[in-house]
């Protein structure tokens, strides 16, 4: 649990999440200077050593137009229209997107005016409002942030949801998808592509995440994590701090799941993202409350440029994203599963059939590498 907790580096939104329970942004934040229209060819390694390197780390390995690490060779009329984008779709982008997230923190900071915030083991959010301005602060969190999913491409959305299996079959061998009770979820649990998941998971349910500390400090960004409930951690900590947080999250998520007014835990157990065709062994966090949890499966299609962010850097991803005019997501909600009396014994049996089950049902390939070699991976890309 303590691995995904030690390393986390900064991103966009600068959001952890795990099962652990924190997500990490790594490698693919690392910077890179090389300019965006300029190609850094490999033709100099070996297709054999390429293919190797991609056969051993396929989870994360782009397949998209822009090649490795967004840095392969583009054709001229490509180029081109880089160059259209960067200077008039990217702008105006950017602007929509800074007037969006500033009039969002302007509506949380009215709202909790005169409010003073929870605070429990070192944390602090306000998450646990009620009244109007509760709802203000839910209802347009979810509009801006679907709205700023359709400003950076995002104009439809295709979202399925599986219903409630009636006849009381196993969704697995040991666990069900509807006990004779039915219970609320308590955590959300995802697979992980994109630092694109928040948004949409914002936009729709509008759950608590798992955060760095720092995030708490920083201008606008730290009263809209406080407002959704985020659970801090200590990046540099290597303490009982990993306990700590483990214990809050735990104690969030049996919270959401009796208080259906307190906000539901949010968590991408695969600890990192791939590119979307993989789904990572998933750590035990966000099922050792042994509760229901809602498995929730994100697909980006594409053409052109995939918005997986998985080895490339983050600056780069985020221009080329900016760049591209139509982006798809596609969402696959399947039923609450709810743990068999094993499962609730067993953090890592629960943990395991979910992800056996989302693979399924997404059509995943299920893969037992993780944030270690991705680090690898990085690190042999960069010095190809």
């Amino acid at each position: 649990m303590e691995t995904e907790l030690k390393d986390l580096n900064s991103n966009p939104l600068e959001v952890d999440s795990s099962a652990n329970p924190n997500h990490v942004h790594d490698e693919a934040s690392t910077k890179d200077d090389r300019p965006l229209l300029k190609s850094d060819p490999t033709s100099h390694v070996s297709s054999a050593h390429l293919k190797d390197l991609e056969k051993k780390f396929a989870a994360f390995v782009r397949y998209d137009s822009y090649g490795i690490m967004g840095r392969g060779e583009l054709p001229t009329r490509e180029k081109v229209l880089l160059g259209l984008a960067l200077v008039t779709l990217v702008p105006i982008r950017l602007v929509l997107c800074f007037t969006l997230l500033f009039t969002y923190y302007l509506i949380c900071r009215i709202c909790t005016l005169f409010s003073a915030p929870n605070r429990d083991e070192e944390q602090e959010d306000y998450a646990h409002m009620d009244g109007l301005r509760r709802t203000l602060i839910v209802q347009s969190g979810k509009t801006m942030s679907r709205i700023i999913l359709f400003v950076l491409g995002f104009y439809w959305i295709s979202e399925t949801s599986q219903f409630q299996n009636t006849d009381d079959k196993p969704a697995t061998e040991e666990g069900k998808h509807q006990p004779e009770g039915l219970e609320a979820p308590g955590v959300i649990i995802s697979n992980h592509v994109s630092y694109l998941d928040i948004l949409y998971h914002s936009s729709s349910s509008f759950p608590s995440f798992v955060a760095k500390r720092s995030v708490a400090k920083l201008p606008l960004v730290g009263i809209i994590s406080k407002c959704l409930g985020c659970v801090y951690v200590q990046r540099e900590s290597k303490s009982s701090d990993f306990k700590g947080v483990s214990g809050v999250v735990t104690e969030r998520i049996r919270e959401a799941h009796r208080n259906k007014s307190a906000p539901i835990m949010m968590l991408f157990p695969e600890g990192t993202t791939t590119n979307g065709d993989f789904l990572l062994p998933f750590k035990t966090g966000g099922f050792l409350a042994g509760l229901p949890v809602l498995p929730v499966i994100l697909r980006y299609p594409h053409q052109r440029f995939s918005p997986a962010w998985d080895s490339i850097s983050g600056a780069r991803h985020v221009i080329l994203l900016l760049c591209q005019f139509v982006n798809y997501m596609e969402v696959k909600k399947l039923p609450v599963y709810y743990p068999s009396q094993q499962e609730k014994d067993d953090p890592k049996l629960y943990a395991n059939n979910v992800r056996r089950l989302m693979a399924s049902e997404g059509d995943l390939i299920l893969s037992d590498i993780g944030l270690a070699e991705k680090r690898i991976y990085h690190a042999a890309l960069d010095g190809l």
